[in-house]
């Protein structure tokens, strides 16, 4: 077990909604030190690779790290990005666009900006919860305006990480955990429980069927708590 919290246990989590002024929507999302700031901006029209009679708006997101968020500065990605932030962001906007019917935001492109101002693991997975609470903000704004007609937000979905570490499956990996895990995992879900992501690697030896198993269920419950937490917020 580790230092004060149990393998299933998550960190502490806490959403901060309406964070910043000009976003339609916008949350600080906190897992334990990593804090992202997650936004939804709303635009009027669909990306030019779209059919003009495709009935569906669009939903794509970005993900960047600030400059002093690691432990050393790291660069920001101004002219190209890298890979790692490539996958990031299509892990966000696929597990996003799960959650909401596209055709109920007809000629509007909704862009979820994730940016991390502290990172300690979990960055891609606290993006993913805060930013379906920002879309969710931004829709319900949308309502209220009548710039749609009906609410698009299907289920809700969230993420998290989880691992093997010394042989054991722990859930909600901090960074000193993760770049020591012999196996590390994101797994995104929606609220019903069907999947969206179950990225599971072995960093160093194999492991078994039954803690692949392990790791699903204990990121499972961990879903649903943070469920939970969304709609306290």
């Amino acid at each position: 077990m580790r230092k004060g919290r149990k393998n299933d246990e998550l960190r502490e989590i806490r959403f901060t909604k309406d964070f910043t002024k000009n976003a339609l929507g916008s949350v600080l999302v906190e897992f334990g030190d990593t804090r992202v700031i997650t936004t939804a901006s709303v635009e009027e029209g669909k990306p030019k690779w779209m059919e003009k009679d495709d009935p569906r708006g669009w939903l794509t997101a970005e993900y960047s790290l600030l400059p002093s968020s690691t432990n050393t500065r790291c660069q920001r990605e101004r002219t190209k990005i890298s890979g790692r932030t490539q996958e990031i962001q299509r892990l966000i906007g696929r597990s996003l666009r799960a959650s909401i019917d596209l055709e109920k935001i007809p000629d509007l492109t909704i862009t979820i900006d994730a940016d991390v101002i502290q990172a300690d693991g979990g960055t891609r997975t606290a993006s993913i919860c805060g930013g379906f609470l920002a879309l969710k903000i931004a829709v319900e704004k949308l309502l209220e305006k009548g710039i749609i007609k009906e609410n698009p937000i299907i289920e809700p979905v969230a993420a998290i990480s989880a691992g093997i570490i010394d042989g054991e499956v722990r859930l909600d990996l901090c960074y000193e955990e993760d770049s020591h895990a012999q196996v590390d995992s994101n797994v995104v879900l929606t609220k019903s429980g069907k999947i969206i992501e179950f990225q599971t690697t072995a960093e160093g030896e194999p492991y078994e069927y039954s803690q692949m198993l392990e790791i699903f269920k204990t990121a499972e419950n961990g879903i649903e708590k943070i469920i939970e937490i969304y709609e306290k917020v």
